[in-house]
């Protein structure tokens, strides 16, 4: 997979690590662009390649009542405006083979959710779009089987693939994220580390996802360290009030510090 395949990235020359952020969930225009707007001048003054992200539609919601979207083609316009406004790629969650087709139209980067990551007709439709496919690694799933869903991309004959490794389900209601995974899924595609979802605390009695935003920093420096090639971080400038995952993404206004100081982390184990 080569990064500077994906249309409008930046940075891709300065050895750094790559970074897919944005909300959990588009909730309106204004709210895309001001986030968008916000983490796009950070990565440019700290030279990181950078993806924004959105979900145009939560199709994997725990409550009937839960929030899932403001309509498909509403929130795929919605990022493709943050795409023409900012130049930067995007990159958002799809759940069926349909969803491939029409989101491809839209964003840069398909990503396949990590409960999905061995449907292999999805994965395959997304590949045949000829768009990079992030494939987040199921939480029942063994870092060594992601080989096999990273194939079906390559095997359709498209060399984009990513890995998000997002953390593994011990009990019910925790994610832990196994460090010793990260060398073995590099040997397969880059691999990223979706931070805020790995600190998700699922399947809680409510039908409300919680969380522990707390430790992304820790969570986030462990990653670097360990030498993933990129971060995935959803932020949003009001998480309390946000309509999907608020209990586990970072706040914005955090966002500046984090990203700085891993930025210094890189450049240490890049002399390393």
């Amino acid at each position: 997979m080569k990064l500077s395949r994906i249309p409008q990235i930046k940075h891709t020359d300065t050895n750094s690590f790559f970074l897919l952020s944005g909300p959990c969930a588009i909730e309106g225009e204004d709210m895309a662009l001001r986030i968008a707007e916000h983490i796009i001048t950070i990565t440019d003054s700290l030279g990181i390649p950078y993806i924004f992200k959105g979900s145009f539609k939560k199709a994997n919601r725990s409550r009937l009542d839960s929030f899932t979207g403001i309509g498909d083609e509403k929130a795929l316009k919605i990022l493709r405006k943050v795409s023409e406004t900012f130049k930067v790629p995007t990159v958002t969650d799809i759940h069926t083979e349909q969803d491939a087709v029409m989101a491809a139209e839209y964003v840069d980067v398909l990503q396949i959710p990590a409960f999905l990551a061995r449907q292999t007709d999805l994965v395959i439709a997304a590949a045949n779009t000829g768009k990079t496919v992030n494939i987040k690694k199921g939480q029942f799933m063994s870092p060594e089987s992601m080989k096999h869903a990273v194939t079906k991309v390559t095997e359709s004959g498209n060399e984009q693939a990513i890995i998000t490794d997002r953390g593994t389900m011990f009990g019910y209601q925790d994610m832990v994220v196994d460090f010793r995974g990260i060398p073995t899924m590099k040997q397969y595609a880059p691999v990223v580390l979706d931070v805020t979802h790995s600190l998700q605390q699922p399947n809680q009695s409510s039908g409300v996802t919680g969380g522990r935003p707390a430790l992304i920093g820790t969570m986030a420096r462990a990653g670097i360290a360990a030498g993933v090639d990129g971060l995935f971080i959803e932020t949003h400038f009001d998480p309390k009030n946000a309509k999907s995952d608020g209990a586990n993404m970072l706040d914005l206004s955090l966002l500046k510090k984090l990203l700085t100081d891993l930025v210094t982390i890189r450049e240490v184990v890049n002399n390393l």
